[in-house]
C-alpha cells in the first residue's frame, strides 16, 4: 500500500477538509448515541481525522502500515496507535464509535475479506454504538475511462507529482500509483499498487448486518461516496 509514499501522504491529501468531516461524523454519532465519549478510527492512516475527534472523543487507532503510524504518533502524542490488519485485528476492547473512513474498507479486497473486516471492526463497537464506514467505488461506479487526478506537492526542499492509472481484474480495482520526488540534487521515481475490493451494496448492507449490526446507507456521505451507518443494539 502506502509503504513507499507514507512520508509524502500528507502532503497529496491537503486538500481534503478533515474538519468539516470529522464534524459530520460527530453529528451523525451525536445523533444516534448523544453520550458516545469512546472513538476507535480504523485504518486511521497519518491520523488527520483522529487529530479532530480527539477533541470529542477518547480516541485509538489501528493501521496495517507501520510507516503511516509513525507519522500519526507524531501528530498524536499520547494517543494509543495499534499496527494490525482490519480483517482480523482485536484489541480486546469495544468503544462507543467505530469509523473507518477515507474508502479504506476497500483494502479488504474480496467479498471473504470484507466480511471478515466487518466482523473484526464490529465486534469492537460497545452496545448502544455506532460504526460509521466510508466505502470504496461499487463495481458500476468505478469508471475504467476515468484519469486519475494529478497532484502536485511542494515544499522547500520537495516537490513531488503522483499520477495513478487503474485496471480491473475480477472483482477488485487495480491503482498503480506513480510518484516523481524531487530533492536538491536528486530525482527519484516511486511506484507502488493498490488492489482495492470492488463491493456492491448488498454486499456492504449483509456483510455489516451479518456481523451484528443494524444498517442504513447514506447516499452523499462524506465527498460523495456515501457512507455506511451501524448500529448495534443495548443499554450504553
Amino acid at each position: 500500500m502506502y509503504d513507499k509514499s507514507a512520508a509524502l501522504y500528507d502532503l497529496f491529501y491537503d486538500w481534503k477538509d478533515y474538519r468539516a468531516e470529522a464534524e459530520r461524523v460527530r453529528q451523525l454519532v451525536a445523533d444516534r448515541n448523544p453520550h458516545a465519549r469512546t472513538l476507535l478510527d480504523v485504518a486511521c492512516g497519518t491520523g488527520s481525522h483522529l487529530v479532530h475527534f480527539r477533541d470529542w472523543y477518547a480516541v485509538e487507532g489501528v493501521d496495517l502500515n507501520a510507516g503511516m503510524l509513525k507519522v500519526a504518533a507524531t501528530r498524536l502524542p499520547g494517543v494509543v496507535l495499534h499496527e494490525a490488519d482490519m480483517r482480523d485485528f482485536d484489541i480486546g476492547r469495544r468503544f462507543d464509535v467505530v469509523t473507518c473512513l477515507f474508502s479504506s474498507i476497500g483494502y479488504a479486497e474480496s467479498p471473504e475479506g470484507l466480511e471478515r473486516a466487518a466482523a473484526a471492526i464490529a465486534r469492537h463497537v460497545a452496545p448502544s454504538g455506532v460504526l460509521i464506514v466510508e466505502p470504496w467505488l461499487t463495481p458500476e461506479r468505478f469508471d475504467l475511462r476515468s484519469l486519475g487526478r494529478v497532484i502536485l506537492a511542494e515544499r522547500s526542499d520537495l516537490q513531488a507529482v503522483r499520477m495513478n492509472g487503474s485496471r480491473i481484474e475480477g472483482n477488485r480495482s487495480i491503482l498503480d500509483f506513480h510518484y516523481l520526488v524531487a530533492r536538491p540534487g536528486s530525482v527519484e521515481h516511486l511506484t507502488e499498487t493498490h488492489t482495492m475490493g470492488l463491493f456492491t451494496d448488498d454486499e456492504y448492507r449483509s456483510a455489516f448486518e451479518g456481523a451484528g449490526l443494524s444498517v442504513e446507507h447514506d447516499a452523499d456521505g462524506l465527498m460523495g461516496r456515501g457512507l455506511w451507518i451501524g448500529r448495534r443494539s443495548g443499554p450504553s
